[in-house]
């Protein structure tokens, strides 16, 4: 037998994905957003977060040229913002849209297709793949008048998706889905990093986040007070406490460890170094508790995200 060795897989463009140097977009006395810096590399999924209003829609409006700004700069897969030709290797998919409910599902992704300049040749197996890819399998010839508002998601998703960008941009992608439905875009984007497309991700749901991307920025008032990969900026560690005979004063004496919440019996301290913990079991021991379990954990995303606006806001 003789043994073949897969051909290694092909060499990413050296230039970043997503560029911006102090990019800024004012409406008369509006910041909306103000001196966003930031570097994508190619083949990164990349988590894009911030409360509302912290100009994550106006940012990906800049970077896809439907907006311009008003100062600053930024390179998309090499070229500057706006320019024609890179639109053509992008996919977005935007946080609004509306699909004209006369069509059906088929017709509004030949119609992105003829606006991609895809060749008309290509259009079938482009839009069969899309349906395939994006669960709408038997729905493609049905009217988007008559699809479910998470089915129309799919759409939008299956459009962004045809001719194989190299850039995809997806605002808020989950948002109208159901479980099942946020599992597959998940396994969408996973195929998408396997295949080297860069994905920039703008969501709320920080868990759909913390399950995908490789590196997020965290954004609040326009400008990134954070950007990290996943596993740096989740490196603080919690631990869960089961403790009984303390009270209210002696827990919240604890706080001097880090952030409590406390469930019944269960005290959970987030960024607490781990040589740390045993001073944490004394303390507890020392004001008359009983240390009943200690379990190791992580701070989740959703923690780390709003310990980090809390200090950006003080």
């Amino acid at each position: 037998m003789i043994d073949t060795v897969p051909p290694p897989a092909p060499a990413l463009p050296s230039a970043p994905a997503i560029v911006t140097r102090d990019l800024a977009k004012r409406f008369g006395s509006v910041v909306a957003l103000a001196g966003l810096s930031l570097t994508v590399g190619r083949g990164e999924v990349f988590g894009f977060l911030g409360p509302n209003g912290a100009g994550k829609t106006t940012a990906v409006k800049l970077l896809v040229g439907l907006s311009r700004p008003t100062s600053g700069d930024g390179r998309l897969l090499g070229a500057p913002l706006g320019d024609r030709e890179t639109r053509r290797r992008i996919g977005y998919l935007p946080e609004l849209f509306r699909y004209q409910p006369w069509l059906t599902g088929r017709e509004v992704l030949e119609l992105h297709c003829d606006l991609a300049r895809i060749e008309r040749d290509r259009w079938a197996a482009e839009v069969a793949s899309a349906i395939d890819l994006v669960g709408l399998d038997g729905r493609g010839e049905s009217r988007v008048g008559t699809y479910s508002k998470g089915m129309q998601q799919r759409l939008g998703l299956g459009a962004a998706l045809l001719g194989g960008p190299e850039l995809v941009l997806l605002d808020e992608p989950t948002s109208a889905l159901d479980p099942v439905g946020r599992q597959d875009v998940r396994r969408i984007i996973f195929d998408l990093r396997e295949r080297g497309t860069t994905v920039f991700l703008n969501s709320h749901l920080l868990g759909e986040v913390e399950r995908v991307c490789d590196r997020v920025a965290i954004v609040d008032r326009g400008r990134v007070i954070a950007s990290q990969t996943m596993q740096e900026l989740l490196a603080g560690r919690a631990v869960r406490l089961h403790v009984t005979g303390l009270g209210d004063g002696d827990r919240a004496a604890l706080g001097s460890f880090g952030r409590l919440a406390v469930d019944g019996a269960w005290i959970s301290v987030a960024g607490i170094e781990a040589d740390r913990v045993p001073d944490l079991v004394a303390a507890v021991v020392a004001r008359g508790g009983r240390v009943h379990a200690v379990l190791p954990g992580r701070e989740s995303l959703e923690e780390r995200f709003f310990e980090l606006l809390g200090e950006e806001q003080s």
